[in-house]
């Protein structure tokens, strides 16, 4: 929540030139009531629905905000611009950075040491490596393995880059001394900084935090991880819908295995999942979740993770991640340890929603959530309860196991 507060501030004061030019071709405003924008960010299309009745901005202004937004994030935190300041950073630039990018590396640093390590975004060496990344690779060898687990990782790393007096950043100034000695630095994958478990939570939170700063109190943000408050155009409460995990399924909203219904406030939700981002090898599946600890793909049964955050959809994003990372049993006990969150994890096979320790190990994530504007009438009436689980048997005859919070119902 700070990191927010401090950016929001800050973007503020780079965004005023363009607000102030777009104030002034609309000379005329009109009550907007809900107003939807809809673009192309990140890889895929976002969709921003908001109320913009008595707000203190033009639709125009808006648009401009939200494009400025998503337009910062993509040429600071993008992996896949090659332009970008983490790009440049990564293959070993000199940089000048901005407030999101230092923030950014802090933020995820803090997450490094609260999940023990299972969130890891100094691990994209590995990711790469597995073809998960930013480059492409398949079936590293063990030795291959071990080597960047040796020099990959943010326990090798300082908690704050270290910004030189010319105002410059270098990934090299951000290895730990014992690692410079030991010679790390010369090798090519010394510094992999990767924020795919946070960036699209956070680029949601960016722009809700936007239009509630304007004064809106309905809206649904979606930039492939969800953040939103109020009620929806029709006046009822905001539902998302939950896909169902089978292996190659590409359309969000087609097969839902739950709904879950807003209960009103500022919520993020997100869903992490293994279903999608996958290949077979001789057989063997390997999913994109890596285990940053062991450097290979986690090997439990946890399919997917719908995460609802109080503290907004970066934190939800990385809770998801984090679930698909330790398994089943110890993310019931994960999200148990969290009042306010909520949860619907969905694993193969049987039951095993089992009370353990967060700490296991486990890997990384993909998003499956679908947003609606108001719940369906298909809806089972049923809701389970808070650390309940339930069997299930997918259309494809595919067994499946629940764990639910109370907020979200099972589809028949």
């Amino acid at each position: 929540m700070y990191f927010r507060k401090v950016f929001m501030k800050w973007f503020r004061v780079i965004l005023l030139p363009a607000l102030f030019l777009a104030s002034v071709l609309v000379s005329c405003r009109k009550d907007p009531g809900y107003v939807r924008f809809r673009g192309y960010a990140q890889g895929g299309v976002y969709s921003v629905t908001v109320n913009l009745s008595g707000t203190s901005k033009t639709v125009p202004e808006v648009r401009a905000a939200i494009d400025s937004i998503l337009t910062l994030v993509d040429t600071t935190l993008s992996g896949y611009n090659k332009g970008s300041i983490l790009s440049r950073f990564n293959a070993g630039e000199l940089v000048v950075p901005n407030r999101l990018f230092l923030d950014t590396y802090e933020l995820a640093y803090g997450w490094f040491v609260r999940s023990g390590g299972a969130l890891d975004f100094a691990a994209g060496a590995l990711f790469d490596a597995w073809g998960f990344g930013f480059r492409e690779g398949r079936l590293p060898s063990d030795a291959e393995v071990e080597r960047l687990l040796s020099i990959s990782g943010m326990g090798r790393l300082k908690e704050r880059i270290p910004v030189r007096e010319d105002g410059t950043v270098s990934a090299a100034d951000l290895v730990r001394e014992e690692y410079v000695s030991g010679g790390a630095v010369a090798d090519g994958w010394a510094v992999a900084l990767n924020y795919n478990a946070i960036a699209q939570g956070l680029t949601a939170d960016l722009v809700a935090d936007y239009l509630e700063g304007i004064g809106a109190k309905d809206m649904l943000v979606d930039i492939g991880e969800i953040r939103l408050s109020g009620k929806n155009p029709s006046g009822k409460a905001w539902a998302v819908g939950v896909d169902r995990p089978e292996d190659g399924n590409q359309d969000p909203g087609k097969d839902l295995e739950a709904v879950w219904e807003s209960p009103g406030g500022s919520l993020g939700v997100v869903t992490s999942g293994n279903y999608r981002k996958f290949y077979v090898v001789d057989g063997v599946k390997y999913a994109h979740t890596i285990d940053p600890r062991t450097g290979r793909p986690v090997a439990h049964n946890l399919l997917s993770a719908t995460v609802v955050s109080p503290e907004g959809s970066s934190s939800a994003d990385a809770l998801a991640t984090w679930c698909m990372v330790v398994g089943p049993s110890a993310a019931v006990a994960l999200i148990e340890s969290l009042p306010g969150t909520e949860a619907f994890l969905i694993s193969s096979g049987t039951s095993s929603f089992g009370s353990s320790s967060f700490g296991t190990p486990s890997g990384a994530t993909s998003s499956g959530t679908t947003s609606f504007g108001s719940p369906s009438g298909a809806i089972s009436s049923g809701t389970s309860s808070f650390g309940t689980s339930s069997g299930a048997i997918s259309s494809s005859g595919m067994a499946y196991f629940e764990w639910a919070s109370p907020g979200f119902t099972l589809r028949n």
